[in-house]
């Protein structure tokens, strides 16, 4: 069976912003080569990464990063229910709301994050990459 992994934004924008001590373990979780995990990621995470990068490290660093990404893991898009869901729900950071009913409406069994208290009423498991890496 396959494991299907939602990455939150903290995860990855260690890796793209150089942050340490996180960093090593987001480059681990990346290069996982097990055909029995699947990392996925939402639209919005894509569009918050190009902010960030295009801010510290400039436009083309930021596409080409960002490419080199989408090798490693699915984008999933927000739908208008995953939006109306966030909306509805109990999250204090709507941003985690979006990223939560994202993974659930795609069949996600855990969330990477480094946030691991805005994830406190998820059904599915919150792990820190540090964490997950230690579950294989």
């Amino acid at each position: 069976m396959v494991s299907k992994i939602f990455v939150d934004s903290d995860v990855l924008l260690d890796l793209f912003l150089l942050r340490e001590p996180h960093l090593a373990y987001t480059q681990e979780l990346l290069s996982l080569r097990n055909p029995s995990i699947q990392l996925f990621t939402s639209s919005v995470i894509i569009n918050n990464l190009y902010y960030f990068i295009v801010k510290e490290r400039g436009k083309s660093i930021a596409k080409t990063s960002l490419s080199t990404l989408l090798n490693l893991l699915k984008a999933l898009p927000v739908t208008q229910n995953t939006i109306e869901l966030a909306l509805e729900s109990e999250f204090n950071d709507f941003e985690d709301a979006l990223q939560y009913f994202t993974a659930i409406e795609n069949g996600c069994q855990r969330i990477v994050t480094r946030n691991l208290k805005h994830y406190k009423k998820s059904y599915i498991p919150a792990l820190t990459a540090e964490d997950f890496l230690k579950t294989l």
